[in-house]
C-alpha cells in the first residue's frame, strides 16, 4: 500500500483550550467524505504561541485533550498527527510535545521538540522558548500500515542532522507541526521544505496555525507539501482551512533509484 491521503489542517488558534480541539475535530468531520488516511494539525494549535502560556495550557500525557484527540482518531477512523502542545511531566517540566494516534486511537509516536526556538532577528522576530519549555532528546519515526514516518516541531527543521537521522531509521514521510512567523516565513519556510525533500529524497509536510494579524505571536500559516523531487505539491496561503494531497510513497523509492544520493553518500569519510 503506497498511497496516503493526507489533510493539513491549518487553524486558527483561540485562547479557550477546548475550543481549540473542537475545531480539529470539525474539520475532521468535514473530510469524512473524502475518506483521509492521515490528518496533520499544526504546532501549539491548542494553545496561543506565547512562552507564558506553556505552563498554563500544559497537561500531562494521557490527559483531557489527549484523550479527546486519541478518541477524534479512532472516530473517525484516521492516523492522527495532533499537531504539538505543552506537556507537563512529572517532575513538572515543560515541554513542546506532539503526539500521532493510529486509527484506533492508539499513541503510536510522541515527540518532545529537541531544539529550542531561542532567537533575536534585528527588526524582526524575537522569542525565547526556552524560557518555560525544556528541550526533549529523542529522534522520531513510527510505523504505519503505510511504511516509516519521521515527525520534528518546527525550528527542528532547520537541523539537517535530524531529518537524515530520521531517514537513515527507514522514515520516506517527514511530519512538521510548525508555526513560522512573519520574519522567517516568507525567507525560509518554502525553501526548507523542498531542501529537505531534495537532500533525503522524502515527502515533508508541513502544517501551520493560520494567520491571526492580533496575535502576539503572527504565524506565516502557508502550510505545504513537497515531493522527494523537490516540487511543491500544495500550499495554502495564510488563511484557515484545509488542503488535502495523496502521497504515492513508491515515488520516494522510485527517486532514491534514480539519483542515488543515499547510497553514494561517503559514511567512510563522513558520520552523523
Amino acid at each position: 500500500m503506497s498511497m496516503i491521503k493526507t489533510a493539513m489542517i491549518q487553524m486558527s488558534v483561540f485562547k479557550d483550550k477546548l475550543k481549540n480541539i473542537e475545531k480539529a475535530g470539525d474539520y475532521l468531520q468535514k473530510l469524512v467524505d473524502q475518506r483521509i488516511d492521515l490528518a496533520v494539525l499544526p504546532e501549539m494549535f491548542c494553545c496561543p504561541y506565547q512562552t507564558n502560556n506553556f505552563p498554563i495550557y500544559a497537561e500531562e500525557e494521557g490527559g483531557t485533550c489527549w484523550q479527546l484527540l486519541s478518541n477524534m482518531a479512532a472516530s473517525y477512523n484516521v492516523y492522527l498527527a495532533a499537531g504539538s502542545m505543552p506537556e507537563k511531566d512529572e517532575k513538572g517540566r515543560i515541554f513542546n510535545t506532539a503526539y500521532v494516534f493510529d486509527r484506533q486511537g492508539h499513541q503510536i509516536a510522541k515527540h518532545r521538540k529537541m531544539h529550542l526556538f531561542d532567537i533575536n532577528v534585528t527588526g524582526g522576530q524575537s522569542f525565547k522558548e526556552s524560557e518555560t519549555l525544556t528541550a526533549g532528546d529523542r529522534v522520531t519515526v513510527f510505523d504505519t500500515e503505510f511504511g516509516k514516518m519521521g515527525i520534528c516541531i518546527c525550528y527542528d527543521f532547520r537541523f539537517p542532522e535530524l531529518t537524515r537521522l530520521m531517514v537513515n531509521q527507514g522514515a520516506k514521510v517527514i511530519l512538521v507541526p510548525a508555526a513560522f512567523n512573519m520574519t522567517t516565513g516568507p525567507a525560509h519556510w518554502e525553501t526548507m521544505f523542498r531542501q529537505r525533500a531534495v537532500d533525503n529524497q522524502v515527502f515533508t509536510i508541513g502544517a501551520a496555525p493560520a494567520r491571526d494579524p492580533a496575535s502576539a505571536y503572527i504565524s506565516w500559516g502557508h502550510s505545504i507539501a513537497v515531493a522527494p523531487w523537490g516540487n511543491v505539491l500544495v500550499q495554502m496561503d495564510e488563511k484557515e482551512g484545509y488542503t488535502v494531497q495523496t502521497l504515492d510513497l513508491a515515488e520516494v523509492d522510485k527517486v532514491r533509484r534514480e539519483l542515488p544520493l543515499l547510497k553514494h553518500r561517503r559514511l567512510d569519510t563522513y558520520t552523523i
